[in-house]
């Protein structure tokens, strides 16, 4: 694939206002580039959630293009809801894992991994809290106040300021870990709604524009590293699996530095899979018009793979 060809499926959409966006049907046969640090995004389909990792890592040219020997590293999951993994509720633990162990095998001083949450259940029952200890990362409570920071973000339209979880401002490099499923608030939730989960007032992104907090949420620290699982999706019923719900075994993940592209590759998925709404989320457009990621998918290096 050369630098400026896109996924092709012959399946696009139009989103927020006229971005074309296209990302292979799982179940295709991918083609298998070699690595580089020049790849933007990863989309991989067809394995279990730490393999895919594993592939999708090393066409990114490796965690040492993230990581380096010495630094500090906080995973952000999303373990908000007390579901088993195969509920699809929660990020997969076997995901989260991998990537810790990635990250130590990069030289990583310390893993920590959080989710604001003030429920512990849910970190117990995703099984995201014993694949994060048993892989060497180190559990950060969250449910406090104190745990907090109040800072400014200079070109926020709406979330101006808030309070981020001090270890998010303090380690060196930021991965973010959200699972790709039906919201019933925003359609779906993914890459930078995941950051909701940072900071202390969450409530305030629902009372002054839900759409465009969620925009402005990646300006106060963009993660370095995206890795969106896809492996079993909600495709109604999110976030938390109440009532009615319709579950697609993807097997599928999505790996971008570009939280934008992230989700815009994401939300082209959801579309696709038939998650009600998809298409007329606005955060996507709203985040690239505000340069803080591409939505244009065309225009970025992207590797397609079976695993």
């Amino acid at each position: 694939m050369n630098r400026r060809e896109f996924l092709r499926t012959g399946a696009s959409l139009v989103l927020a206002g006229g971005a074309a966006l296209t990302l292979g049907r799982p179940g295709r046969v991918f083609a298998q580039p070699n690595a580089g640090t020049d790849v933007d995004l990863v989309a991989l389909v067809g394995g279990e959630p730490d393999a895919m990792f594993d592939r999708g890592i090393a066409e990114l040219g490796g965690m040492g293009r993230f990581v380096k020997r010495g630094q500090s590293v906080v995973i952000k999951p999303n373990m908000s809801w007390s579901s088993p993994p195969e509920a699809g509720a929660n990020t997969n633990p076997l995901l989260v894992s991998r990537v810790v162990e990635h990250c130590l095998n990069a030289g990583a001083s310390r893993v920590y991994f959080l989710d604001h949450n003030l429920s512990r259940s849910s970190y117990e029952t995703s099984g995201i809290m014993r694949a994060g200890k048993d892989a060497g990362a180190v559990f950060v409570p969250a449910n406090s106040s104190s745990y907090y920071q109040k800072v400014r973000a200079p070109g926020a339209k709406v979330l101006k300021s808030t309070e981020i979880h001090e270890q998010i401002l303090e380690a060196d490099v930021f991965i973010n870990v959200p699972v790709l499923k039906h919201h019933g608030s925003t359609a779906v939730t993914c890459a930078m709604k995941n950051l909701m989960g940072i900071v202390w007032d969450r409530w305030y992104f629902h009372r002054n524009g839900l759409q465009q907090a969620i925009a402005d949420a990646a300006l106060y620290r963009r993660p370095d590293l995206n890795v969106v699982d896809a492996y079993r999706v909600m495709r109604s019923g999110g976030p938390s699996g109440a009532g009615s719900v319709n579950l697609l075994n993807a097997k599928m993940q999505i790996i971008s530095p570009d939280i934008v592209a992230a989700d815009a590759a994401s939300v082209a998925q959801a579309v696709q899979w038939g998650i009600s709404g998809a298409n007329r989320i606005r955060y996507v457009r709203m985040a690239h018009e505000n340069r803080l990621g591409n939505m244009n998918l065309d225009r970025l290096s992207i590797r397609r793979i079976r695993v």
